[in-house]
C-alpha cells in the first residue's frame, strides 16, 4: 500500500513549509526601487483560497531590510506565482524595461539590470 498523506486515523498532514526570498538590493541602492512599497503590493494582491488579502497565518510578507523581501508561506505556494505579482509590481511602476526577475537557487529571486552594454556598438560597426 502507498503512503497517503493523511492517515486512515484521521490526522492531519504534515505541515509544508515554503520560505522564498527576492532579493531587490542592486535597484534598491540605486533608489529606483522601494521595497516597503513591494512589500505591502504582495501583501495586499497574494491570493490565498482564491481571495487577496486573505493572507491570516499562513503566509507573511517581511521586509528585511537591504532591499530583501521574504516570503514564509505554510501552505502550498508556487515561486513562479510570486515571480509573477512581482513582474506586475515592476510593470506598475513602469521599471519592467529596465529590471528582470531572475531565479539564482531555489526559493531566492533576484532584480537584476538588463545587460544593454554591447548593443550600440554593433550598430556603429556596419
Amino acid at each position: 500500500m502507498a503512503p497517503q498523506t493523511k492517515s486512515a486515523a484521521g490526522k492531519k498532514p504534515a505541515k509544508v513549509t515554503h520560505k522564498y526570498t527576492i532579493n531587490a538590493s542592486q535597484p534598491t541602492n540605486d533608489k529606483i526601487f522601494d521595497p516597503s512599497a513591494f512589500a505591502t503590493f504582495l501583501q495586499t494582491k497574494i491570493k490565498v483560497d482564491g481571495r487577496t488579502g486573505n493572507l491570516g497565518d499562513s503566509v507573511t510578507v517581511t521586509d528585511l531590510k537591504d532591499g530583501k523581501i521574504e516570503v514564509v508561506a505554510h501552505r502550498e505556494f508556487s515561486g513562479r506565482y510570486l515571480k509573477y505579482l512581482t513582474k506586475k509590481f515592476l510593470k506598475k511602476q513602469q521599471l519592467r524595461d529596465w529590471l528582470r526577475v531572475v531565479s539564482t537557487s531555489k526559493g531566492v529571486y533576484e532584480l537584476r539590470f538588463y545587460n544593454v552594454v554591447g548593443e550600440g556598438e554593433d550598430e556603429d560597426e556596419e
